[in-house]
């Protein structure tokens, strides 16, 4: 059986399955209920000077009658008592000393970071994660996203938090600039042990049409917040992906957004992460997601011969590549099994006004499936994107007789491109 057992940045625990810092893991009860459904570890909702929250604080996009793709908040940091907080951190890893226990903390000065944590390290934290990445709120007063977005005051704020801790020290990164891996760099120039990304998109959830206010409202008005949900997942992995391939970061990452099953959580792992934290999606479904979870990903190993995460751990990165990169004389075109295709030519719809113009009706009015014209085809996959009948469109390889070539290479020796398609 393979194992789960997992290290990050020296941060060990029984499985990659960690609770981010959020609502979830906002108070020991909650924390001790989540590890007794399985999950490996926990970041505590992040802790400060304790503030006043607003009501309401949440809102979502609603998309064909699901709630739950994008999940919006204009929650603060913790609002409990520091001492309440460290009393239960105190009591939950006492009671589960095999599972990670991190604490995500955000401070302004030098001796209010050396404060906090040692009391962190007092009440037995296996590492800390410094919150660089809140959109909203606290970035007003000069903290998190407004720390992580200056790459210089990011290391100096991660050296002095080094310079304090006896435990790992994870740097939580914004996704609110235009290229992480300056950030994620400047990290670990500060000396921390590792990264966490992505936290929250700034943004707006949406606008009340009727009352013209932005959602969520607080007394008639509202405020951007922090996007997060399986929407983000893309944003993530890009990032994730960006630090993993860059030769010149070198710690490990602990992978966050939008991670709502094992197979979200596998994408994280082969593109870097060496644990994944989820917030949202036990917002939506509680903690005993994770046993899906557990069992998704060793059957998982188990189906592909991995023994370890680490194994696994970075496995597509050689794949990612830039652009430029790219094989521009590979070729597929689309194939339409008659034997499932119900007619519904949605695929002709879409190919005609938002493709290439490839795919056509039958010239016999009583036939309903469409025909390719692998002429035109550029194999763009918009068919095979929106056909309801799974497997029914196939992108098939087609040989050419071109050798691969790719852009650069078009451009340094003059590599022979195949001809254009679509071109009509």
């Amino acid at each position: 059986m393979p194992s789960l057992k997992t290290n990050c940045a020296g941060i060990t625990s029984p499985n990659p399955f960690w609770l981010a810092s959020a609502p979830p893991s906002n108070s020991g009860e909650q924390v001790q209920r989540a590890f007794d459904a399985g999950w490996g570890g926990a970041v505590w909702k992040t802790l400060g000077q304790p503030i006043q929250n607003v009501s309401s604080r949440f809102g979502a996009v609603r998309w064909r009658g699901n709630s739950g793709v994008g999940f919006n908040n204009i929650e603060l940091i913790t609002d409990r008592p520091l001492e309440t907080n460290f009393r239960e951190i105190y009591e939950t890893k006492k009671k589960y000393p095999d599972n990670a226990l991190v604490v995500s903390l955000m401070v302004e000065t030098r001796e209010e970071w050396r404060e906090i944590i040692k009391r962190s390290e007092d009440a037995g934290a296996d590492g800390i994660e410094l919150n660089f990445g809140c959109p909203h709120g606290m970035c007003e007063r000069g903290m998190g996203s407004a720390v992580g977005q200056e790459p210089k005051i990011n290391e100096r704020i991660t050296s002095w938090a080094k310079e304090f801790s006896s435990i790992p020290v994870l740097v939580k990164l914004t996704p609110n600039v235009g290229d992480i891996v300056p950030h994620g760099l400047a990290a670990q120039a500060g000396g921390g042990d590792g990264v966490s990304l992505i936290n929250t998109v700034k943004s707006i959830i949406g606008v009340d049409i009727d009352s013209f206010v932005p959602k969520p409202t607080v007394g008639g008005k509202s405020s951007n917040g922090g996007y997060c949900g399986a929407a983000v997942r893309p944003i993530a992995l890009h990032m994730v992906a960006s630090l993993s391939r860059d030769p010149r970061f070198n710690i490990p990452l602990s992978g966050i957004g939008g991670i709502t099953n094992w197979r979200d959580a596998v994408e994280f792992i082969l593109l870097g992460s060496s644990s994944v934290q989820v917030c949202t999606e036990v917002m939506l479904r509680g903690y005993r997601i994770v046993e899906d979870m557990n069992e998704g990903l060793l059957n998982y190993m188990r189906d592909h011969g991995f023994e370890t995460l680490d194994d696994m751990i970075g496995k597509a990165i050689p794949s990612v590549a830039d652009w430029g990169d790219l094989d521009l004389n590979y070729e597929i075109v689309a194939e339409i099994n008659s034997e499932t295709c119900i007619g519904c030519q949605v695929c002709l719809v879409a190919c005609h006004d938002g493709a290439h113009q490839c795919i056509h009706a039958d010239p016999d009015p009583n036939v309903r499936i469409p025909i390719v014209d692998l002429d035109e085809c550029v194999g763009c996959n918009l068919c095979q994107i929106v056909c309801p009948v799974p497997e029914c469109i196939q992108m098939v390889e087609v040989a050419n007789g071109f050798s691969p070539a790719t852009w650069n290479e078009h451009l340094g020796a003059g590599a022979q491109l195949r001809p254009k398609k679509g071109s009509h």
